[in-house]
């Protein structure tokens, strides 16, 4: 069965609007005769006559009659469609965004970013996904609008943007050995560390520094987040290692130092997919995003 010519819908609409063939034809800018045969296409196309003569001008059948609101509201959806977007109304936006990041970015740039938001759009509302559920899927089924982090194994049509770099840093309690006096290789692994790892590894890159080093560090517990292990070293000697723009806020009051051994910096970035390029809201979360990190540095 062939697909019906949807250019149809406009004159249908026009028609059973005007309830003449002359003023249908005048809006359309067609000629009479051009109008009688779409007028017969919509004929046949329907199975109804539509308009039918009754005195010196035309009546719409039952058909037409219940087709007359449904077709307007059909037009109107398609040139909704084909215009430009119109212009984002914060103080009227209502919705919620998901992203997806680790608990760190949510403490330390979590407050400012709600902040900002509610500051411009009251009607938003921010859901933080966690990292472990990750996924290039949930990026293309929109099950999720935003994930900010490192950005590893993608698909080839999921954007990227970087937001900033970070570094690691040592991280001690008040009164610490290591709060005072230069903190070299040796100082640094003869202490007692805590291991961060969601996979749980006891090992990392920092020992891997260590090793080339001739030395070793004991580590005495791991855990999954970087704030459970702020929470550890401030309230004991063990000795913290973390990312230093994504932990700032949570530092507060412990003694902080750069490593005292190579580390690689990490590019902390925000990944869409493409179908949210041009959609207003979305840019616009995505420049609020943008702006807060670089605020903070």
């Amino acid at each position: 069965m062939a697909s019906p010519d949807l250019n149809l819908l406009f004159a249908l609409d026009v028609l059973l609007a005007e309830g003449s063939v002359a003023r249908a034809a005048s809006r359309l800018r067609l000629s009479p005769s051009a109008m009688s045969r779409t007028l017969a296409r919509l004929r046949e196309a329907t199975g109804d006559p539509l308009l039918v003569r009754a005195g010196r001008g035309l009546v719409p059948t039952p058909r037409a009659e219940a087709l007359r609101q449904q077709a307007g509201r059909v037009v109107h959806d398609a040139e909704t469609l084909l215009r430009p977007a119109r212009l984002l109304d914060l103080a009227k936006l209502e919705q919620i965004f998901t992203l997806r990041t680790n608990e760190g970015f949510v403490e330390e740039f979590g407050p400012r970013l709600v902040a900002r938001i509610q500051a411009e759009a009251p009607g938003v509302r921010l859901r933080f996904a966690p990292k472990a559920d990750k996924d290039v899927a949930s990026l293309r089924d929109a099950a999720i609008d935003l994930e900010i982090g490192v950005a590893g194994e993608t698909g080839p049509e999921v954007r990227i943007q970087a937001l900033f770099r970070d570094r690691f840093v040592g991280a001690v309690r008040a009164g610490h050995p290591l709060s005072e006096g230069a903190v070299t290789p040796e100082r640094y692994a003869a202490g007692r560390h805590i291991s961060v790892s969601r996979r749980g590894r006891e090992r990392g890159p920092i020992d891997q520094t260590l090793a080339q080093l001739g030395l070793q560090r004991t580590v005495a517990c791991m855990v999954s987040g970087f704030s459970a292990a702020l929470a550890m070293a401030r309230a004991s000697d063990l000795i913290a290692s973390v990312p230093e723009r994504h932990t700032q806020g949570a530092r507060a009051g412990m003694v902080s130092f750069p490593l005292p051994v190579a580390t690689v910096e990490v590019t902390i970035s925000m990944l869409w997919h493409p179908r949210l390029d041009a959609d207003p809201a979305q840019r616009w979360l995505r420049d609020c995003v943008r702006e807060v990190c670089a605020a903070s540095h």
